[in-house]
């Protein structure tokens, strides 16, 4: 015989509060007293009660879920994200539904398809360069979105996160500011990514502006991955004159170019610096350490997660919010031995 599906009435008796309480407790746990709170959540688990999503989501015109697509998991920084993300919206009584659109633009609109028709409150989005069709479904759907890691003082959309051009050129010039005149870069292709981009533009007008004209680029495909940061160091440093510094838009390649000079027996700093992007754990703790662009992750997913909570309640939060980015420098970089 099939056992009988618990009710949020039981739980509330078997808790010991009332229908409302038990209800609070479970859709919004931050607002409840901390006793009542784990009264009911014991009370949950004992009676393995599962919530009626559809027939919440009827009551109440919403599903209590976010939508969050990110162009890839292969970089930790977007699973550290999805990671703040999923806590933060899970203290308030929201599901994260995450996808990875591959930085391919037909997958990313079938994503948010599927995501409205789910019925999903809400939608974050890496960056500002999406398909036209992204931004028509989200507004004629009336569904509060997002733009994250990109900020633009006159964006047409919500955005929180930061420049990523002046965040690269005051990386860059604070390597030009050691002595290097002579550069390479290990970069991803931009089409799709105006991180890159942004990044790429940045790094090349810090080295005009200071008449420095020996920019050796090495353009890797979007399968982030430090052996791929180690295969592009060796084709830079093995060219006619290779460069005294090497800028790498991710941490992921910088990492492999410090694995890759210590398999050459390349000296770091002395002979090359090393600088990053992101500020990885691993950026920390590999020798020597890589310098790099610190972003203000942890920061940056809690004003997505304030500036959605307060579009689907209809309460009026900034549009476009800009956060700061810090250099941060270790072992890799010095002045050109």
């Amino acid at each position: 015989m099939q056992a009988k599906r618990a009710k949020l009435s039981d739980v509330a008796l078997r808790a010991g509060v009332s229908l409302a309480t038990a209800s609070r407790c479970i859709n919004h746990p931050a607002k409840v007293n901390p006793e009542f709170r784990e009264r009911v959540t014991r009370a949950v688990q004992e009676l393995a009660y599962v919530t009626n999503g559809r027939a919440r989501a009827l009551a109440t015109s919403r599903s209590h879920s976010i939508g969050a697509i990110v162009p890839t998991l292969n970089i930790s920084i977007f699973a550290t994200a999805a990671e703040l993300l999923q806590r933060r919206l899970g203290e308030a009584g929201y599901t994260l539904m995450l996808a990875n659109s591959a930085y391919d633009p037909v997958q990313e609109l079938a994503q948010v398809k599927a995501f409205l028709e789910q019925g999903i409150d809400g939608v974050v989005l890496v960056g500002a360069e999406h398909d036209p069709k992204v931004f028509e479904l989200l507004q004629s759907s009336r569904t509060p979105f997002i733009l994250t890691y990109t900020y633009a003082a006159d964006s047409q959309y919500p955005c929180v996160g930061f420049d990523n051009y002046r965040a690269a050129y005051r990386l860059t010039e604070y390597v030009i500011g050691l002595g290097h005149r002579r550069f390479g870069l290990i970069m991803s292709p931009t089409s799709w990514n105006d991180r890159v981009s942004q990044r790429l533009a940045a790094i090349r007008a810090a080295l005009a502006d200071h008449s420095i004209l020996e920019l050796t680029e090495y353009v890797l495909d979007v399968s982030y991955s430090i052996s791929k940061g180690r295969s592009a160091f060796r084709r830079l440093m093995t060219g006619a004159k290779p460069p005294t510094a090497v800028m790498c838009t991710n941490d992921v390649f910088g990492v492999g170019a410090l694995l890759e000079c210590r398999a050459l027996g390349i000296e770091v700093p002395r002979r090359v610096s090393i600088v990053g992007f992101d500020d990885l754990e691993l950026a920390a703790e590999i020798e020597p350490g890589l310098t790099t662009c610190q972003i203000p992750i942890q920061e940056m997913t809690d004003r997505v997660v304030d500036y959605l909570l307060s579009s689907i309640a209809g309460r009026t939060i900034p549009q476009a919010v800009e956060l700061a980015t810090k250099i941060i420098i270790r072992g890799s970089t010095g002045r050109p031995g």
